[in-house]
């Protein structure tokens, strides 16, 4: 019996989804397990795998379209099954129509190089990362041929056109001064659905999460020197200062449960495992990658997942177990040199930890001024969870810890 395959929901927080690439075609035999599409969602680019055997009788959504969860995606059946009244309880037309022979004019030949050119006013298919490229370079879409599924514009293809010789340009003639259309003043950009995902997110958290902060500066003269010192001792892995902020994190939050834990349906769970997420920037949005039990691993152990969960992430192939059920998140701005921000909460959180650069100051000791390294490190939290003298006295204890760093070690 013919079975409908439908648009899964891949991660928590999938609404829709890009059907990619086909990997088998109509008429392909299916095994069970039988990877059959590609599939970009919210959070990385997943293979939908067969969960019925049979053949793949009828695709119904076309490479490239973006489709709610939910939507019948193909039908596999057995060869030759009817499935027209299956069709029909979908909502997709089934009628032959038999075509009559008809006397066509023939088109009259195009001139060389119209061929990428679209009609005025037809949308130009195009990714996020392609239509923010073409801005960028001043490159318009609308000349463009794309490469990818039903002619979709690609990064390569603004690539081939931005390195492309241009033809000797005339000269300027002075432009008439006419006064722009308001549709001529920006870009209307369709979001990815990562970004779809983030703006959901954070205005569940923003609104209704009733958030404060917490901000103190760390002395960080000894963690620059521990770093220094045991670079070289990781042998083929590269430890960073983030690495070291989230092994702090990790046992403090062991020292402070409340912090460890997340506000659902009008009760406090109190997590028993420390899983720490890592806000981890992508062109078309955030992602956070989760390292688990980060309490009980090394340093060492931590930047190597760190990098490996970073590099996988950039390449959009975290599996969801990968980025979902954090208890905590650390987000960093200190590569871009911000030395001080407020993060917003990753729901159900109780909260999360922001990192500011760690500079050179102008700091006193022993009564003198001297030079030292200081970081700003802000905490946001949840108020249905914790009070301030709760989350006051975990990021002291984050703090001790980094001006201690020898205690990370043991």
């Amino acid at each position: 019996m013919a079975v409908v395959v439908q648009m899964p929901r891949l991660s928590d927080t999938m609404e829709e989804g890009v059907l990619l690439k086909w990997r088998l075609g109509e008429g392909a035999k299916v095994e069970v397990g039988d990877i059959l599409a590609e599939v970009e969602t919210d959070k990385a680019n997943m293979e939908l795998e067969a969960f019925d055997g049979g053949t793949l009788l009828k695709v119904l959504v076309q490479e490239g379209q973006r489709v709610p969860v939910g939507t019948p995606l193909a039908i596999i059946g057995e060869p030759g099954e009817d499935i027209e009244a299956l069709l029909a309880g979908l909502g997709v037309p089934t009628v032959r129509r038999r075509v009559e022979p008809t006397a066509v004019e023939a088109e009259p030949a195009k001139p060389p190089g119209l061929e990428a050119q679209r009609v005025v006013g037809e949308r130009v298919k195009a990714s996020p990362l392609a239509r923010r490229l073409a801005r960028e370079a001043g490159v318009d879409l609308a000349q463009l041929k794309g490469s990818g599924p039903e002619g979709r514009i690609r990064k390569r293809d603004v690539e081939a056109a931005i390195s492309a010789p241009r033809a000797p340009e005339e000269a300027v003639r002075p432009a008439p001064e006419t006064q722009a259309r308001p549709a001529e003043r920006y870009e209307e950009i369709e979001p990815s659905l990562m970004r779809l995902a983030v703006a959901r997110r954070m205005s569940m958290s923003k609104a209704p999460v009733p958030h404060f902060y917490l901000t103190v500066e760390v002395d960080m003269d000894k963690v620059v020197e521990l770093r220094e010192s045991i670079k070289d001792m990781a042998g083929d892995v590269k430890i960073t200062y983030n690495d070291i902020i989230l092994k702090a994190v990790a046992l403090a939050l062991r020292q402070h449960p409340w912090m460890n834990a997340s506000y659902v349906e009008g009760k406090i769970r109190l997590h028993k495992q420390i899983d720490i997420g890592v806000a981890v920037a992508l062109e078309e949005g955030l992602i956070t990658p989760v390292i688990r039990n980060c309490d009980g691993k090394s340093l060492g152990q931590i930047a190597r997942e760190m990098q490996d969960l970073t590099d996988r992430a950039q390449n959009r192939k975290l599996k969801p177990e990968e980025y979902t059920g954090a208890t905590f998140t650390v987000s960093n701005l200190g590569m871009y040199g911000i030395e001080e921000f407020s993060a917003i909460i990753n729901p159900p959180e109780a909260g999360i930890l922001a990192v500011g650069a760690i500079a050179k100051k102008p700091v006193v000791r022993d009564d003198q001024l001297a030079i030292g390294y200081r970081a700003r490190l802000t905490l946001s939290c949840d108020h249905r969870v914790v009070d301030g003298a709760t989350a006051a006295r975990f990021l002291n204890e984050v703090r001790r810890l980094l001006e201690n760093p020898l205690s990370l070690m043991v």
